[in-house]
């Protein structure tokens, strides 16, 4: 008989869509697609925004760290760990500005891991954010 369940962890940032935090099919875990917010806050880590909600400034390096953060308490509460990451896609807004303090803080959370990685330069994201990561894990 096959596993199958949808996780939403009450430990990491609300989804802001239609969506579960992830999914578990046999042993393996699929993550949505996880940001920088915090749960329960509108304020995004690294994120500085005007009255009117237009981004001013950013740091990638605090959004990046909270994204690790959400991932982590994500796969924890699903049964899983950091260390048990197959597979990740990183979505940044800018490759050419963060990729270099992405790769920094990735390394400090992955380096001795060494899941699959493919990074990609997208537009925009579904809110104010700079960085998002989907990620596979295994389970059990």
């Amino acid at each position: 008989m096959l596993i199958e369940r949808k996780i939403v962890s009450e430990r990491a940032a609300e989804p802001v869509g239609a969506y579960r935090h992830a999914r578990q099919v046999g042993n393996l875990l699929f993550l949505s697609g996880i940001g920088p917010r915090e749960r329960g806050s509108p304020t995004i880590p690294g994120v500085t925004m005007d009255e009117a909600g237009n981004v001013v400034t950013y740091d990638i390096v605090q959004e990046a760290i909270s994204v690790f953060r959400n991932i982590r308490l994500i796969l924890e509460d699903a049964g899983s760990s950091l260390e048990r990451v197959i597979d990740v896609t990183v979505f940044l807004t800018s490759i050419e500005r963060d990729f270099k303090q992405f790769n920094e803080v990735y390394r400090d959370y992955f380096g001795s891991i060494e899941p699959c990685r493919t990074t990609v330069e997208v537009n925009r994201l579904p809110t104010p954010i700079h960085v998002e990561l989907k990620v596979i894990a295994t389970v059990g």
